[in-house]
């Protein structure tokens, strides 16, 4: 379920994902205008905003790092049951965070019938499915590392798909800035030591569906009262979701499955994992009721960079130096088509004017942090090289 709850999230965010990567915009006037209702009863005013974002990278990235292992290092090759368990267990979450608690009372602003499901919400579903699948079946085959940075691609595809659904009318000034995005992903793409077409093809069939996902999501979005956060949106796609992939699981898993394969991993490490999936739904509405759309964009950024990093040292996933290139090339040109250049220059004039206060005021933590800036990109630098070497 790594990339199911990070299409979850992260594109009910992004990442995600999540959601507030459901449209091609470029200001973050823009993006605000997309972000689903807050919901203060879940964020503390007294926490300072890192919090919520560490929390947020925490669990996003946890969920991909550990349902990687679920899938490749504990070898249980089932990605359908791990994403039927990881919905079944939101949706039982979700009914009895309705019944018991007041924290998805938003959901009554909603007009929701069963035409209207059916009619608005089951085709989103579907999709979701099908890129859960598509995504999770990609992790039996590919890094951590060269799935991020196909990842970058989602971007463009959505805008696309946009195009083609003409919910926005093309322009091309826009085409040319995404297509930085797809410059560098193919570099990287080119330098994949550990290549393998059906983990691609897997991928992308996941990264289009989802970008089909989120265009049906901002098409049911432009009306208010379909406004919904994204843990009102798990409760009601997730009981359906676990239908329709428990129904996959049965035909194309079930028949080989054995209890060793479950021993191998541990009920407890299932429920575990199952948690983590559903506690990044929680951190995605905290983030989104604390922050901007500039800093949610900023923070998925630095998540996928830890990614890379995270499963270059847990699983040894090679990353060249030609891939290292690349992926800055796409993530540089994923930050100038989300965020836009005004947005950009304004932030480079707070970075300036925070470093000279840094420096005045605080010389010493202006040090350290150049320091540790420093140490990251040379240990990042020699576990690239390190990792060219087949």
């Amino acid at each position: 379920m790594a990339q199911a709850q990070y299409s979850a999230a992260d594109r009910h965010s992004s990442d995600e994902h999540p959601d507030l990567e459901a449209g091609p915009t470029n200001s973050e006037a823009a993006q605000s205008q997309a972000l689903p209702p807050k919901q203060p009863g879940l964020v503390d005013d007294r926490l300072h905003p890192a919090f919520y974002i560490a929390f947020w990278i925490a669990t996003s990235s946890g969920v991909i790092l550990f349902n990687k292992w679920v899938l490749a290092a504990a070898n249980f090759r089932f990605p359908l049951f791990l994403t039927t368990w990881h919905m079944t267990f939101a949706a039982a979450m979700t009914q009895l965070m309705a019944r018991y608690t007041t924290l998805l009372d938003s959901r009554h602003n909603v007009p929701m019938d069963l035409e209207t499901y059916k009619r608005a919400i089951l085709p989103i579903v579907i999709l979701f499915s099908l890129s859960l699948i598509g995504g999770n079946l990609a992790y039996l085959y590919l890094s951590v590392s060269f799935i991020q940075m196909l990842k970058a691609s989602n971007a463009v595809v959505t805008l696309l798909a946009t195009w083609a659904f003409k919910i926005v009318p093309p322009n091309f000034n826009v085409l040319g800035n995404v297509s930085i995005i797809v410059f560098g992903v193919v570099i990287a793409s080119l330098g994949e030591i550990k290549f393998h077409s059906l983990g691609f093809l897997f991928q992308v069939c996941g990264i289009i569906f989802e970008a089909l996902r989120l265009v049906m999501v901002q098409r049911l979005l432009s009306s208010p009262e379909f406004k919904m956060d994204p843990m009102v949106s798990l409760y009601y796609y997730a009981p359906v979701c676990a239908a329709i992939n428990g129904a996959l699981m049965a035909v194309v898993e079930l028949p080989s499955m054995t209890l060793a394969d479950f021993s191998r991993v541990g009920i407890p490490l299932f429920i575990v994992n199952a948690i983590v999936a559903f506690l990044l739904n929680v951190s995605t509405v905290l983030l989104i009721g604390k922050t901007s759309a500039v800093v949610l964009t900023m923070s998925g950024i630095l998540k996928d960079i830890l990614l890379v990093v995270s499963s270059m040292v847990l699983f040894g996933d090679p990353v060249t130096g030609q891939q290292f290139i690349g992926y800055s090339i796409a993530l540089g040109g994923l930050v100038y088509y989300k965020l836009g250049s005004d947005t950009l220059k304004a932030l480079a004039q707070e970075a300036t004017l925070a470093v000279n206060n840094v420096r005045q005021n605080h010389p010493a933590r202006l040090r350290y942090a150049i320091m540790a800036g420093v140490l990251f990109l040379v240990v990042f630098t020699w576990l690239a090289l390190r990792g060219s070497v087949p």
